[in-house]
């Protein structure tokens, strides 16, 4: 089978614009949807040179269903594609868009990037992707642009708002249950990815982890609060030598 790099590098019709390295990071987590029945959603369809890269890459069994503000994206339907003309921080847009399409293999956002547009999506459409499929937001880097209303360590950024994804999977080990508790995240996302300009969340039911181990030989262990006294005393010995001026 042809690599969507290989499909990426023929298409000479309908524009279609992507940073590089993206072309692996699809790759990395759509291949196994290849030649298969896949519901795929893509936001931000744009001039349609993403449809005949997807219909190529993933075959007859796509089923490609796409969200853009322009109207004449509209023309850009065919057999196996369906067009939505709404705004993607619309709640009751996404909430119509849920009610006409299945449950989701895959769901790209490449709208328009913008904080809101990004967070809103995410919080209406996550739940709408199937419990083993993937959740990938592309451009994240605009996280970074006082365009899109970003800024560096800006609380209201995708960036920031995402990060939060690294507590809600750790939820399980969480000692202050009443301010950070299991959620649905927690249950239903199996890994979270960074890439540059990406975050992919791949889902799959998860229950709370368990330890597993064999055998019963060791070398015996070193207690944490043994190991605590010898670092603070270790603290006072380098302070002390440092206010002596002593090697």
């Amino acid at each position: 089978m042809e690599s969507l790099r290989d499909i990426f590098e023929s298409l000479d019709d309908k524009l279609i614009h992507k940073w590089d390295h993206y072309i692996e990071v699809y790759e990395t987590y759509f291949e196994k949807y290849r030649n298969k029945e896949v519901h795929v959603l893509e936001i931000g369809v744009s001039q349609g040179g993403s449809i005949e890269l997807w219909k190529r890459y993933f075959g007859d069994k796509l089923h490609l269903y796409g969200v853009d503000i322009n109207p004449r994206c509209k023309e850009l339907e065919e057999d196996g594609v369906k067009i939505f003309i709404g705004e993607q921080e619309d709640k009751n847009f996404l909430s119509e868009l849920k009610s006409s399409i299945p449950k989701l293999d895959i769901l790209i956002d490449d709208g328009g990037h913008t904080m809101i547009q990004q967070i809103v999506t995410f919080e209406e459409m996550y739940e709408h992707v199937k419990e083993d499929g993937i959740y990938l937001c592309e451009d994240t880097h605009t996280s970074y642009m006082y365009a899109y209303h970003g800024g560096i360590k800006k609380s209201s950024s995708f960036i920031e708002y995402s990060k939060n994804f690294i507590d809600f999977i750790h939820a399980w080990h969480s000692e202050s249950k009443s301010v950070f508790d299991i959620n649905y995240f927690t249950k239903s996302a199996y890994a979270v990815h960074f890439y540059t300009g990406i975050v992919v969340v791949e889902k799959k039911p998860m229950q709370a982890p368990k330890d597993i181990q064999r055998g019963n030989l060791t070398v015996g262990y070193v207690e944490y609060h043994a190991q605590k006294k010898q670092t603070l005393w270790f603290k006072i010995q380098w302070k002390l030598k440092k206010i002596f001026n002593k090697e």
